[in-house]
């Protein structure tokens, strides 16, 4: 229903555009002819009149009927009266004889009659297309010692009998063939809607792998583009949607089977107290895995909402890198990581817990995925208008494909995982949305077996 009544609309606007075209461009040739052409007309006429009753004058031997006859058969209307006021019509018969009274007498005696312009202005009828005797011209002459007055005006059906025929077929084809060709692109420019719109229910239904058959090169087609690109990464979306409700369900599961395991056997009453105190330990350690979990959930969801959020400061990033490294220094050492660093002083403008929780979780992302005896390099260095943070490790690496999710929610590498370590899959989805709030960008680099390099750029604002 919406499409046809769309396409109804769409039909009958192009259809009231055509016909108030037609009426404005009516109205103004009208307008252009009471102007302008309608002078010229009456000049024109005048002039052959002046013609007319010029050779009659000269040729008192011709048959003054006769010769107006003539005049009349090709393609003129006559009124001819003389001093005694008889009148002769020639030509065919005027619509209306409305010429004034006193507008003869004038004549006779020597006026000429510009009926044709002064015709009165109309809005729908022309004083060209008027058959009336008062619009016309006329003009005095002598023929054999009398005077005469002539009122002469073109035969306007008489010479466009034909033509007003030809012309009006012409206008009636021309607009059938319009509506007809209004109808049928019409329904060719809604045919593509139609389709984006059965598309989007299907969108609704939770159907994302859909195709387009829009071919085309104008902005319905960039349109069905840009809908297609939608639909590719709705379905993307919802792959990540279900992926994440796995992994969360995952990873809340697991502490809190350990959990009612470790509680199960405290229930035990053959255990002893040491026993106890190492299971209640590892319960403790599960509930703090867990509300770790939860307040970057809640963090990350803050970020991405911004709202309330930024508190703006300057920010030393050199101070912020070393207070990092100082706390961290002691999983370092447990790891017999050696840890390089150049520090120059820089700052930007932005808000420091949020990027001080940048650098902590890229470089407890360092030291976690590294190995024994491995090497951390963090470099600053900074420009006119931003400042570079580089954090490179020896670790484990990454893949391409592992590498293109590497900033999803609770996505950890499979040599992560092979390798039991510990964390929520939620950090450097954390690091991205804290670095895109600071309109800054991240880079990543790696390989398998050789290490990371993660790049931070943070504009100074």
């Amino acid at each position: 229903m919406i499409m046809k009544s769309l396409y109804s609309k769409f039909a009958f606007i192009t259809i009231m555009i055509m016909v108030v075209s037609g009426i404005i461009s009516f109205l103004l040739s009208n307008a252009y002819y009471q102007i302008k052409l309608k002078q010229q007309n009456d000049e024109k006429i005048t002039n052959f009149a002046y013609e007319i009753a010029d050779f009659a004058s000269k040729h008192p031997l011709i048959s003054l009927e006769d010769y107006f006859n003539h005049i009349g058969a090709i393609g003129y209307q006559i009124l001819l009266l003389n001093n005694d006021k008889d009148e002769q019509f020639f030509g065919s018969a005027f619509r209306e004889k409305n010429l004034p009274n006193d507008i003869p007498s004038q004549v006779l005696e020597g006026k000429v009659y510009h009926g044709i312009r002064i015709f009165p202005h109309k809005t729908f009828v022309t004083g060209f297309f008027a058959n009336e005797l008062k619009n016309s011209v006329g003009v005095p002459f002598e023929y054999k010692g009398k005077k005469y007055a002539m009122f002469i005006r073109p035969d306007i059906k008489l010479m466009f009998n034909e033509m007003h025929i030809l012309f009006g077929w012409l206008l009636i084809i021309s607009i059938v063939l319009s509506v007809i060709l209004v109808l049928v692109s019409t329904k060719f420019l809604i045919k593509p809607i139609r389709k984006l719109n059965d598309a989007t229910k299907e969108i609704a239904e939770g159907n994302f792998s859909i195709k387009l058959d829009i071919d085309r090169s104008d902005e319905l087609g960039n349109l069905a583009v840009s809908f297609t690109r939608m639909s590719q990464k709705l379905a993307k979306v919802d792959a990540l949607r279900k992926e994440l409700i796995t992994n969360i369900s995952h990873d809340i599961q697991s502490p809190l089977t350990n959990i009612k395991g470790y509680l199960n056997l405290m229930e035990n009453s053959d255990k002893s107290e040491r026993e106890k105190q190492q299971y209640l330990e590892v319960v403790q350690s599960e509930v703090n895995r867990l509300s770790s979990m939860t307040k970057q959930l809640l963090l990350l969801s803050t970020i991405e909402s911004k709202t309330d959020l930024m508190d703006v400061s300057t920010v030393d990033i050199s101070g912020q890198l070393k207070a990092v490294i100082h706390q961290y220094e002691w999983s370092t050492l447990d790891k017999g990581i050696m840890m390089s660093y150049s520090l120059p002083d820089a700052t930007v403008k932005g808000d420091p817990a949020l990027l001080y929780s940048v650098w902590e979780n890229l470089l407890t992302n360092a030291i976690k995925y590294n190995r024994e005896n491995g090497t951390i390099e963090i470099e600053l260095t900074e420009t006119d208008g931003e400042v570079v943070v580089v954090i490179i490790d020896s670790g484990v690496g990454l893949s391409l494909k592992e590498l293109e999710r590497i900033f999803d929610r609770f996505y950890r590498a499979d040599a992560s995982r092979a390798r039991s370590v510990e964390g929520t899959g939620l950090g450097l989805s954390i690091v991205k949305s804290i670095v895109d709030l600071h309109h800054g960008k991240i880079d990543i680099e790696s390989k398998e077996g050789k290490g990371t390099t993660f790049t931070v750029f943070l504009p100074k604002l």
